[in-house]
């Protein structure tokens, strides 16, 4: 027999007026356009290290001829240090290769075409694609190994052309973890395109085990893959950067990969998926690294077109922790706060914190996917059986959003966590959401939504293997509430203090009441 739930509500005949008191940016305030010319102190609620803008040796080449920008690389490193600035033109090039303290700073007017050939891009070099480590192109702009090295500029870099090679030949087998045995020595995941055999498509600027990142300024259009990708990277700060790679399939604007103390803002995306993510290896692959992302602050950002403004996964392996994300604009985004997983990616993420953000979407405001397509994950997409716990299991807990002001939306939240591993612990306050449903949400405990004040065309609550909810203080501006619980796990669903008072079907055991 179920246990009889705990009764009490307040109900206060008080005409509730749940508004968001702090101010929330709009989209004239955030984005490229808006980039400062210093960086303010960082506050966030975990420590975070004091980020400066690097300064490099006076020594300085200014390329002449596009086959020349590697060699300048190479001899202002020799050097010691410096710059190597492309001015204004049409420029040319394979695979570019950053080396230790030197600045590649694209003037206004620069435009930096990569090449298309396969060969432009050998040989083969130590990468990670969708969080797993292989050796192949690895990317238009790529180091590895490096300290002190910088991206600036207001030129513009463009992606290998349509119908190239390096398109063509992408791995299109099956997803990365069914094609590479974990077991398999990284040295000998070789896809280099030989014989027209499959590639792993190269990333637009990826930086890899590399300390002291600077990328400030520039635009990029047309990506093969990921825009930016830092990879096993510590302190990094990326400013004032735009991208467009809407219609690119995997175009996600700025990946942040199992590194830690990170800056973004300033930032304006328009992607063909995500825009801002955050990643940590994927799987078994994941685990052995063992690297999470931690320590990233993203402030006054703008994302426009993508799959999703702030995503944190699928690949989580080994965890993303401590990401405080205030001051942003989503305008015209699929999904604004993403989080997903899935039940053989392992690691999860925890200690979330979300402030100050406005969203115009075109489907959910909050968004947990913790259990994919079956075309990715086969029948470990279905939710039910329950599965036992194992290294693999994610876990999705400690989230934090407060002041948000959602302007359209699909639903507010929409959860699909996993029925051995629910997503635990999110607190939302201080919000004025106009959406067209509330909540719908399977296999979560302990939410709590708070000063609220929710404008929906649709008065369904929906609950599924969900416990300990509590709504207070909260108007709902809807004819009226009405529940579906379903599964032997919802319980204790609590109205403190909200308009109206209680749901229609009010006389459930399952309200705490």
């Amino acid at each position: 027999m179920r246990p009889l739930l705990i009764a009490f509500i307040l109900c206060i005949t008080l005409s509730l007026n749940a508004q968001v008191q702090t101010h929330v940016p709009t989209i004239d305030e955030v984005g490229a356009n808006r980039l400062p010319a210093t960086i303010a102190p960082v506050k966030a609620p975990f420590p975070m290290p004091v980020f400066k803008i690097p300064s490099f040796p006076a020594y300085t080449i200014t390329i002449k001829d596009s086959k020349d920008i590697q060699s300048a690389i190479n001899t202002v490193h020799q050097h010691g240090g410096g710059t190597v600035i492309i001015p204004a033109g049409n420029w040319h090039s394979p695979r570019i290769s950053l080396l230790s303290h030197v600045n590649l700073h694209l003037q206004e007017h620069a435009v930096l075409n990569f090449s298309g050939e396969i060969a432009d891009y050998q040989p083969v070099v130590f990468t990670r694609t969708e969080g797993v480590e292989v050796m192949s192109l690895g990317a238009c702009i790529y180091a590895n190994g490096q300290e002190h090295i910088a991206l600036t500029g207001r030129g513009k870099i463009v992606g290998p052309p349509k119908d190239c090679p390096v398109r063509k030949q992408m791995m299109r087998q099956d997803v990365v973890e069914n094609v590479i045995s974990a077991n398999r020595p990284v040295a000998e995941r070789i896809y280099d395109g030989h014989d027209g055999g499959p590639i792993y498509m190269p990333f637009f600027v990826a930086t890899i085990n590399c300390k002291n990142v600077f990328i400030e300024g520039i635009q990029l259009e047309n990506t093969p893959f990921w825009n930016i990708v830092p990879i096993y990277c510590d302190n990094v700060i990326i400013r004032g950067v735009t991208v467009n790679s809407v219609g690119i399939p995997s175009g996600d604007g700025i990946d942040i990969e199992s590194s830690r103390n990170v800056l973004i803002e300033y930032c304006t995306l328009s992607c063909g998926d995500d825009c801002f993510t955050m990643k940590a290896g994927r799987g078994e692959d994941g685990l052995r690294i063992g690297k999470p992302t931690e320590n990233v602050v993203v402030r006054f950002s703008l994302a426009r077109q993508g799959h999703g403004g702030i995503t944190v996964g699928s690949e989580t392996a080994a965890m993303i922790r401590n990401l405080y994300v205030h001051d942003v604009v989503f305008d015209d985004t699929g999904v604004g706060l993403r989080f997903k997983t899935r039940r053989p990616r392992g690691g999860g993420g925890e200690h979330l914190y979300y402030e100050r953000i406005r969203m115009r979407l075109q489907q959910d405001a909050f968004r947990w996917d913790m259990l994919g397509a079956s075309m990715y994950v086969g029948a470990l997409a279905d939710r039910l059986p329950a599965l036992p716990i194992n290294k693999l299991t994610p876990v999705y807990k400690d989230i934090y959003a407060k002041d948000i002001v959602i302007d359209s939306a699909r639903a507010l939240l929409r959860i699909d966590g996993i029925p051995e591993s629910p997503m635990t612990g999110f607190s939302l306050e201080n919000v004025e959401a106009h959406c067209s449903q509330i909540i719908k949400s399977a296999d979560a405990m302990n939410l709590r939504i708070a000063n609220a004040k929710i404008y929906s065309t649709d008065s369904l609550l929906s609950f599924t293997d969900t416990r300990n909810v509590t709504f207070q203080d909260v108007e709902f501006i809807t004819p009226k509430i009405v529940t579906n619980l379903s599964g032997d796990l919802t319980d204790n669903i609590e109205f403190k203090n909200t308009i109206p008072a209680k749901p229609a079907d009010w006389n459930s055991s399952r309200f705490k009441k």
